[in-house]
Formats: structure tokens, C-alpha cells, sequence
């Protein structure tokens, strides 16, 4: 194991412990003199201690001795983690009669033993650890990035001629100013690579040009001084900052220069440099950054962009693939081409992963058996000792570089299968109900957890596979090799023990256990077990013995029934049953006082028991299931639960969904429901059905007493009950962004126009009028960036004005039978990329103005009548003229595809 990661855990254990301390402190203010004397020595002992590993991180790599001391503080983080909880438990089972396991006087006797454990070993370390000089060694990847550019011509690089194209028009472009690009992307995609190549077409351009690698020892007065010095001026051993900025500035003053600057780490080293930058004369800086989020905070004018660099693409990969490999001929022997695409779907487009196993490959015998066996060992060959190592030393520079509390957060990443991607929001409530995001004042949980997720996709070690409409995503996950990296890591260092395949022993320390195979039953004792994810198909026995578990994640498990030992697991703060056929959930429930999140979307629970009540830290109160049917869905394809009276009493609850407002119980009752939702002020998402017609005035009341409210999706009582939501004019969320209205709307509720913040909004089965045009209430918005309007306007023709709908990317127009003409005006729609038309039987042509639209990408129709479709098609269509520049246009009749793109 890399001794700078296990450093890395173990800072990680202490900062989180740290706040756990703090919070323990705090909760437990009645605690006697003594307990409370050992906690806050225990704490000020462990700060001392994570201060000596923040700036051990930063030397010279520690012997193993340190190493070993290092494992002895995250050894000893976890056991007083233990301690901590093991209490927390004892205080639950004490208030419910049960035996208490851990005394108080056991308690102060663990905390004292952990104490004196650390002091007797931080004197001597620290002294080690201070001692060491600032090294090199943290740009020990230096000649694995730059080796491709030595190890041949430039121009028989794979997969970099386009952006090579694009880059070297834009350093020679005549503009009289200084302009700079940030080239971003992953470790390992060849940032520098492509660097070289635009730097070698363009220098003889520039007047003066100059090459300086950043890299994380370098500081600002390394640079300064190199850049003096490539210049061809001399320095002094006692140059400052100032005298060398005012010496480059006086160099490059009236001259034309291009300045590559490679691996940069610190926002702050560009800062110092860019004050030394005359401005004028065409000049042009490129940065290579693996660092988004640097790059996208430098980003302060549109002198300044960011060049974001791209995966080969599939053709591309094997292309390189094959050139490495096969060096004579480049060809792959067909008895080879399976275990090769293998190979290139774990490298999935990434040029450091083909090229170094491209050239191991190259000097084994291409035998299939010795291809196979290397396939099968690229976890072992990718650590630090074995043959693929130089590939861990470029990945690992950037998760080194991550700050304490986010290497918790990548390192979760280890729980998930490969190629199995991640809900954006669960991954979110599993930090938060793990404890790895930390509070600040003013923000929820959920947005910094939000702010943690964005900051390690900036820093391009989460991926986003799949974005939403607003350019968030969907699902996250990792790439195949920095999987293959940190999967040894979280085992050895006891974060997360993986069962996949055939048995792996467990260590009865495992703290995270990831079931990713069919049938498992853990039998053995594993008290330390704090994390249970399963992730197979079979059946997962769930023992008695994970007292401490605080996450419970068992989704898609055939269960039938409510697993009872659940309501045994007391210090429980998330649970996730989603996509299992549990139809109910016991009242015992109520025992896990700890419970957060409780998610049981597409079960086959329909009611929620009273005793949830009693979940006064509830945040994610997650009920229901879609009805899928063939063809169009159905009104009621959200089913909903019913909700125990006083449901309104949970006041932490951030998300509630989906609550049926009209049960077979008295009206009044639920018209309480409605009224008592405004106690629920901290709710951000808000799901109702089966809303009576007479419970939509006490409904907008309700809502606008919610100002965090983001999501709102409302649906009536049936298809032929209007929803009456025109009552709320005073104070409508004003943070409201996605908006949901399913069910006859007689008049169009005006606060919507009102609405800054909104981004998406859907109207189905609404059949509003000609004198109630959506169109005209919703054309003014701001930010909305989607409008879907289903069975919602029964007018004739919908018109859209120019300067109308500054932002709208996607217009979703379905089962508008009265239909017959849209008109957009030219200026109108600026930003429209996505355009659907489905079920329109009396539109006979494409809206008039489509030709206008520059920025559509995609035409989606679906079973519109014959003469709409022939219109556009190739070779004929007398309308083809006005849909020809957009790249995709699809056609569905009856869900057979017809290509007219």
C-alpha cells in the first residue's frame, strides 16, 4: 500500500472523529465531569495528531516505521469511534430495557487506554515527521505523463488531431490581447500530450515561448524565478516575488509570447504568475490542469476558457490499443479480439491505461492464456509494487491531493460494482447518514453534500454518466482503473470489504461490507460492521450481530417481508428497501430514533404506520411505485401511500413523497393533513396525490409557508377532478424550481408566472382553454429550461413570440389533439436544443419558424399522422428544406423507428 494513501485514510478517520467528539460533547451534556475531562483531552490529543499528518502529507514519503505508526492513529480513530457509538447504543437499549453492554466506567476506561496509546508514540514520530525536507517526490509521475512525447514523432499520437486543430487556431487568432486556456480533464487523457503537440505547431509564432511544469512542489517564487530564467536572464539567490514579477513584466512588456504551464496544482501559483503577464500583442497562455474546479474559478472574463479534454473514442482506443501492442503490423489476431475489447473497455478511452498495457502486453507471447492472465490480475499489477504501477502513480497524485474530508467521500466509491452507476441524491444521503459531510452555517446537509460531489467531478475523479436536463447528473461513478486502485486500498485499510465472486474471508474489523453476489448469509460475528450494501440478485440473510450499523442499503434484494432484525439495529440513519415486494412496515419501527432516510420507492407498501411518528430525525420519507403500463401512461402512474395522521409533526423532513390527500377515511381529517403541512417548513421536495378539488386552497396556503420548497408535484383526485390552485397569491416559493401539475386546470394559477427560479415545468391532462394560453403565462421566465405540456391546452394553434423563452431547451408537446398550427417567431426559442411532438393528430406540418431554431439538435416525433412525416423525409419531402439542419430527426410510428436525420 502506498504509505501517502494510508496517510491519507488515517487523516481522514481523525478529522471525522474530530467532529464526532464535538457533536458527542455537545449531545451528551449531563455526562459526569470525568467522562467528559477524557473526551476534550481525547480531542485537543487528536487535533495535535491531525495537524502532524497534514504536514507529514506534505514531505518526503515516511519509512515504514512512520507508516506503521500512521496505521496504529487510524487503528486507534476507529476504536474510539467504537467507543463512541458502542455508548450511543448502551443509552437506546438502557432507554428500552435492554442489558446495557458498555459501562460508563468501561467507557472512561477505553477512552484513557486510546489516549495513552497515541501520546506514547506522537513525541517520537513528530520528530521524524518535521525533520523531513521538502522533496521531489511529489512529481515522481512526471516521466509517465511526458513519455509519450519523447517516445516518437508527435504526429503518431491517436486521437488528438481535432482538438489539436482546434486549440492551434485559437493560440494564432489575431486578437490584441492577452488570452489564456485551461486544457482539464482526467489523470492519464493526455492533457500534456496535446499540449506539446499545439505548443510545437505554434511557437515559432511567438516572439518569446517558453515551457515550465508546475507541478505540486513548485512555488510561486520557483516559477517566477524559472520563467526569468528561460527568458535568458539570470537571477539572484535573493530575488523575491516582487523584483521577479517586475522583471518578467519589464521582459514581455510590447512582446509577442506564448507560456505553457503543465500540471498545475495551486490556484494561487497562476494568480502569482498572471500578475507578472503583460497584457496585448496576441499573446496566449495554455495551463494543463487535471483541477475543473481551479480552472472554472479562473474563469472571470471570455479572455480566460476552459478546453475540457474527452475519452478516446472507441474507434480511436483500439486504434492506440492495437499501435501499442501489436507494434509491427497493428493488427490483432482474431483469437485475441475478445480478451482486447476486454482490455479496452476497463481502459474506457483513457490513453495513460491502453499505452502502458498496450506495451506490457507487447513483450508478452500473445497467447490468449497470457492475455487472459494478465486480464484477471490488473488489480494486483496495478499497486505500487507490480507492473502497471506507473499507471497508480499518475491516478493517485490526484486522490493524494484531495482534502480529508473529501477522500472519505471518493473512497465510498469502492462500495459500488463496476459499471453499475450511482444516484446523484442517494450517493448524497449515504455521506450525510455515514457522517462525512460536515455542517455550515446557513446550508443544508443535502447542498453541501452537493458541493462535495461537484468538487470531486470538477477535479475529474467522479464522472457524471448521465446528466439531467438542467446539467446536473443523474448518476455519477469512477473510471474502470481508478476502481481497480482504490478497491485494494478501502480493503486493507478496513473502510470496505467487498464479496463479489467466490468467498472472501472477513475481517471481523470490517467496517463497510458490499455483497455483489448472488446468495450471501453473514453468520460470523462482525460488530464493527457500520455499512451493509448488497448488491446481488440472490437472497441476502441479514444476521443480528450489526448492532453498529448505521446504513442499510438492500435495494432490489427479493424480499417479501419486512426483515425484523431491522428495528433491532437502533443506531440506524439510512434505510433502503427500494425495489423489493415488502408490503408493509412494523410498527417497531419506531425504535430507530436515529432513522434519517427511509427509502422505499417501487415497493409494495401503500401506508405508513403511526409509530413513524416518532422519527423526529427523519429527513427522506420516500413512498411509492410507478404503475408502468404499455403505450401512453396512465393518469395514476404514481401511486402513493397514506400517510398516519399528525405526519406533520416531522419537522426535519426535507423530502415527502408521495402522500395521498383523499383516503377512504373522513375528508376533514385529511383536509387537517393539508392544512398541517405548513408546520413542514424545511421540506425542499413535495409530492401530493389524489388531491381533492376542495383541498387546493388549503394546500397553496400550506406551500407558501415552505420558502426552501424546490420541487412540487401535484396530481388531482382523478382525470374529471380539477385542481384548484389559484388561491396562493401572496407568497409562492420563491426558490421553486421544477413544478409538476397532473389534472384539469379551469384557470392557469397566475403566482406561476412568478415563479424566478423556475427551471422545468409539467402540465398534463391540465386542458386548459384559448383565454388560459400556458404559452403566454410561462414565455417570460427567465431560467425555465423545460416545458412539457401533455393533453394541457385545447386551443387551436400556440404561438411563440420573439425574445420569448430566453433559455428553453427542451419543448415537449404531447396529445395536443385540437392542435393545428404552432408559429414561432423568429427570435424566439434562442436556446431550444430538444423538440418532441407526439400524438398531435390534426398538426399537419412542422412548426412554421423551425428553420430559425440554429441550436435544435434533435427532432423527436411520435405517431403523428403520415402526411406530417412524409413531408420531411429525404429525397422529396416538400418541407424537408426547413428541418435539414438538424442532425437527428427521429420518427415512431407504433414504436418502429424511422431515421430521417
Amino acid at each position: 500500500m502506498d504509505s501517502d494513501i494510508g496517510g491519507g485514510i488515517a487523516g481522514s478517520a481523525v478529522t471525522f472523529l474530530l467532529v464526532k467528539l464535538d457533536a458527542f460533547v455537545t449531545r451528551e451534556w449531563n455526562l459526569q465531569e470525568n467522562i467528559k475531562k477524557a473526551v476534550l483531552n481525547l480531542g485537543r490529543e487528536l487535533r495535535s495528531i491531525e495537524a502532524l499528518l497534514r504536514d507529514a502529507a506534505s514531505k518526503k514519503d515516511p519509512d515504514h516505521q512512520f507508516t506503521v505508526w500512521i496505521q496504529n492513529v487510524r487503528d486507534q480513530a476507529y476504536a474510539i469511534e467504537d467507543v463512541l457509538d458502542l455508548f450511543k447504543l448502551d443509552q437506546e437499549s438502557i432507554l428500552r430495557r435492554f442489558k446495557r453492554r458498555h459501562s460508563i466506567n468501561k467507557l472512561i476506561q477505553d477512552i484513557e487506554e486510546s489516549l495513552q496509546s497515541i501520546q506514547r508514540t506522537k513525541e517520537r514520530y513528530q520528530t521524524m515527521a518535521f525533520t523531513r525536507i521538502r522533496s521531489a517526490g511529489n512529481n515522481t509521475d512526471h516521466h509517465v505523463r511526458v513519455a509519450p512525447l519523447f517516445s516518437g514523432n508527435l504526429d503518431t499520437i491517436v486521437g488528438i488531431e481535432e482538438p489539436t486543430e482546434k486549440l492551434v487556431s485559437w493560440a494564432l487568432d489575431e486578437k490584441q490581447r492577452l488570452e489564456v486556456m485551461f486544457v482539464v480533464g482526467m489523470a492519464g487523457l493526455g492533457k500534456t500530450t496535446l499540449v506539446c503537440s499545439v505548443y510545437e505547431k505554434v511557437k515559432h509564432h511567438f516572439e518569446c515561448h517558453v515551457w515550465i511544469t508546475a507541478s505540486k512542489s513548485k512555488t510561486k517564487l520557483d516559477i517566477l524565478t524559472l520563467l526569468v530564467e528561460k527568458f535568458g536572464y539570470p537571477t539572484t539567490q535573493r530575488a523575491d516575488a516582487v523584483g521577479l514579477t517586475r522583471k518578467l513584466r519589464k521582459l514581455l512588456l510590447n512582446k509577442r509570447y506564448v507560456i505553457v504551464l503543465d500540471d498545475l496544482w495551486v490556484k494561487e501559483l497562476w494568480e502569482s504568475v498572471k500578475l507578472a503577464l503583460p497584457d496585448g500583442r496576441n499573446s496566449r497562455i495554455i495551463i494543463t490542469t487535471r483541477r475543473g474546479d481551479i480552472a472554472n474559478s479562473c474563469r472571470d472574463g471570455d479572455s480566460i476558457d476552459i478546453h475540457k479534454i474527452q475519452p478516446l473514442s472507441p474507434e480511436m482506443a483500439a486504434q492506440l490499443f492495437y499501435l501499442k501492442a501489436f507494434s509491427r503490423n497493428s493488427r490483432c489476431p482474431s483469437s485475441l479480439e475478445e480478451v482486447s475489447k476486454s482490455f479496452l473497455q476497463k481502459c474506457d478511452g483513457l490513453p495513460l491505461g491502453i499505452i502502458e498495457i498496450g506495451r506490457l502486453l507487447s513483450i508478452k507471447p500473445p497467447t490468449r492464456n497470457q492475455w487472459k492472465a494478465l486480464h484477471d490480475s490488473l488489480e494486483s499489477e496495478l499497486r505500487s509494487y507490480g507492473e502497471l504501477s506507473n499507471i497508480v502513480k499518475v491516478l493517485s497524485a490526484s486522490y493524494k491531493d484531495l482534502p480529508y474530508h473529501l477522500k472519505y467521500c471518493f473512497l465510498y466509491m469502492s462500495i459500488f460494482p463496476e459499471d453499475n452507476p450511482v444516484k446523484r441524491r442517494r450517493l448524497v444521503r449515504l455521506w450525510i447518514a455515514e457522517g462525512f459531510v460536515i455542517e455550515k452555517s446557513g446550508r443544508t446537509l443535502e447542498e453541501v453534500g452537493e458541493e462535495y460531489l461537484k468538487e470531486l467531478i470538477d477535479r475529474n475523479l467522479i464522472k457524471a454518466n448521465e446528466l439531467d436536463f438542467d446539467g446536473l447528473p443523474k448518476s455519477v461513478g469512477i473510471h474502470s482503473l481508478m476502481l481497480k486502485m482504490i478497491l485494494p486500498l478501502s480493503h486493507e485499510e478496513n473502510f470496505c470489504t467487498v464479496c463479489s465472486g467466490a468467498g472472501r474471508n472477513l475481517n471481523e474489523n470490517t467496517r463497510r461490507l458490499s455483497i455483489q453476489k448472488e446468495d450471501f448469509d453473514v453468520s460470523q460475528e462482525l460488530p464493527n460492521v457500520r455499512s451493509f450494501f448488497s448488491f446481488g440478485i440472490g437472497n441476502v440473510k441479514i444476521g443480528s450481530n450489526f448492532k453498529l450499523v448505521k446504513v442499510l442499503d438492500i435495494q432490489g434484494t427479493p424480499l417479501e417481508e419486512f426483515p425484523n432484525v431491522i428495528t433491532d439495529l437502533l443506531l440506524l440513519r439510512y434505510l433502503s428497501l427500494r425495489n423489493t415486494n415488502i408490503k408493509s412496515i412494523p410498527r417497531s419501527l419506531s425504535d430507530l430514533c436515529h432513522l434519517e432516510t427511509l427509502d422505499l420507492k417501487q415497493t409494495l407498501v401503500t401506508e405508513v404506520p403511526k409509530a413513524v411518528l416518532q422519527l423526529e430525525k427523519l429527513r427522506n420519507l420516500l413512498v411509492y411505485r410507478y404503475n408502468y403500463k404499455e403505450g401512453v401512461p396512465p393518469f395514476d402512474i404514481v401511486q402513493g401511500f397514506k400517510a398516519p395522521k399528525g405526519i406533520t409533526a416531522l419537522k426535519n423532513l426535507q423530502k415527502l413523497s408521495f402522500v395521498k390527500a383523499s383516503v377512504q377515511s373522513r375528508l376533514s381529517r385529511q383536509l387537517r393533513m393539508i392544512q398541517g403541512l405548513e408546520n413542514l417548513t424545511q421540506l425542499r421536495k413535495l409530492g401530493i396525490v389524489e388531491l381533492a378539488k376542495e383541498d387546493g386552497a388549503s394546500l397553496c396556503h400550506s406551500i407558501g409557508k415552505m420558502p426552501n420548497l424546490y420541487s412540487l408535484s401535484v396530481t388531482s383526485l382523478s382525470m374529471e377532478v380539477p385542481l384548484e390552485l389559484d388561491a396562493m397569491t401572496d407568497n409562492p416559493p420563491a426558490l421553486l424550481q421544477r413544478l409538476y401539475l397532473k389534472g384539469p386546470l379551469q384557470k392557469f394559477p397566475s403566482w406561476i408566472s412568478s415563479l424566478h427560479d423556475l427551471v422545468r415545468i409539467r402540465l398534463k391532462w391540465s386542458s386548459l382553454s384559448l383565454l388560459e394560453n400556458p404559452i403566454e403565462a410561462l414565455q417570460s421566465l427567465p431560467y425555465l429550461v423545460e416545458l412539457q405540456l401533455l393533453d394541457a391546452y385545447t386551443g387551436t394553434q400556440l404561438e411563440f413570440k420573439s425574445g420569448k423563452f430566453p433559455q428553453l431547451k427542451i419543448l415537449d408537446l404531447q396529445q395536443l389533439e385540437q392542435l393545428s398550427s404552432i408559429v414561432m417567431e423568429e427570435g424566439t426559442l434562442p436556446c431550444l436544443q430538444k423538440l418532441i411532438i407526439s400524438h398531435c393528430s390534426r398538426l399537419g406540418h412542422v412548426p412554421k419558424g423551425i428553420d430559425k431554431l440554429i441550436h435544435l439538435q434533435m427532432l423527436l416525433l411520435y405517431d403523428m399522422p403520415d402526411p406530417f412525416v412524409t413531408r420531411l423525409r429525404r429525397n422529396g419531402g416538400r418541407l424537408r428544406r426547413l428541418v435539414q439542419h438538424i442532425p437527428c430527426i427521429h420518427s415512431f410510428k407504433q414504436r418502429q423507428l424511422e431515421d430521417l436525420s
